[in-house]
C-alpha cells in the first residue's frame, strides 16, 4: 500500500513551504530546503502525531485540576472563600444571573472539553488511518483552528468572575491553583491543534472515496 494517495501532492513529491508558501517539487538531489526563503521542507510535519499526542494528554491531565481545584481565593473579614469554576457557575445561577452563568459554563467548561474531544478524535483517526468522512474531519479541524484564538475568552471569563466577586471593598482576591491548570489547558490545546497536520487525514483515503 502506498504511503500517500496516488492523486496527492506528496505522491508527486510536491511540497508547500510553510515559510513563504512556495510550491516546491522535491528531488533526491535536494536537501529539503526552500529555494526562496531557505526554510526546511517536509511532505508532512515531522513527528506531528507524537507532539500532538503529548500535548493533548497533558491538556487532558490539566483539565481535571482546572475544574476541581479553586480557581480563586477570596479573603474578607468573614474568612477565606475558595471558588472553583463550577461553584462560580452555581453562584451566578442562584443569584438570578443565569445568562452569565451559561456564558461562564460554556466558555470555561464546555468549550475546552469539546476541543479536547475533537482533537482526540482527529489524532485517533490519523493514528489508526481511518478512512471515513475525511471532508467532515477536515472541517472539524478548521473549526478548531477558528476557535483557537478565541480560547483566551476563557481567561477573560476568569477575570470577569474575579471582578464580580470583588464587590466587597474589604475583600482581596488572588488566583488559585486551578487558574494555573486552566491556563495550561488553553495553551496546551492551542499547541496541540497547531502541531496536528490535517493532511494526515487524507493519506489513507482511496481515490474513489474522497467525499
Amino acid at each position: 500500500m502506498p504511503r500517500y494517495p496516488l492523486n496527492s501532492a506528496a505522491a508527486r513529491n510536491l511540497c508547500l513551504c510553510h515559510g513563504c508558501g512556495l510550491l516546491v517539487r522535491l528531488s533526491p538531489q535536494q536537501t529539503g530546503v526552500c529555494p526562496r526563503c531557505q526554510a526546511a521542507l517536509h511532505l508532512r510535519r515531522p513527528a506531528a502525531l507524537q507532539r500532538c499526542w503529548a500535548l493533548l494528554l497533558a491538556a487532558i491531565i490539566s483539565y481535571f485540576p482546572a475544574n476541581l481545584l479553586p480557581i480563586m481565593e477570596t479573603t474578607a473579614l468573614t474568612g477565606v472563600q475558595r471558588d472553583t469554576i463550577m461553584s462560580g457557575v452555581v453562584y451566578l445561577w442562584n443569584n438570578d444571573s443565569w445568562p452569565l452563568a451559561l456564558v461562564v459554563f460554556t466558555a470555561s467548561v464546555l468549550v475546552p472539553m469539546l476541543k479536547i474531544l475533537a482533537l482526540l478524535l482527529l489524532v485517533c483517526s490519523a493514528q489508526w488511518r481511518w478512512e471515513w468522512a475525511p471532508a467532515q474531519r477536515t472541517r472539524l479541524y478548521r473549526l478548531i483552528e477558528v476557535i483557537g484564538p478565541w480560547s483566551m475568552l476563557d481567561i477573560f471569563v476568569v477575570a470577569l468572575m474575579v471582578a464580580l466577586v470583588q464587590w466587597q471593598s474589604l475583600a482581596s482576591i488572588k488566583a488559585g491553583p486551578g487558574a494555573i491548570a486552566f491556563g495550561a489547558v488553553v495553551v496546551l490545546t492551542m499547541l496541540a491543534a497547531m502541531s496536528f497536520d490535517p493532511r494526515l487525514i487524507w493519506d489513507p483515503v482511496k481515490e474513489h472515496d474522497e467525499q
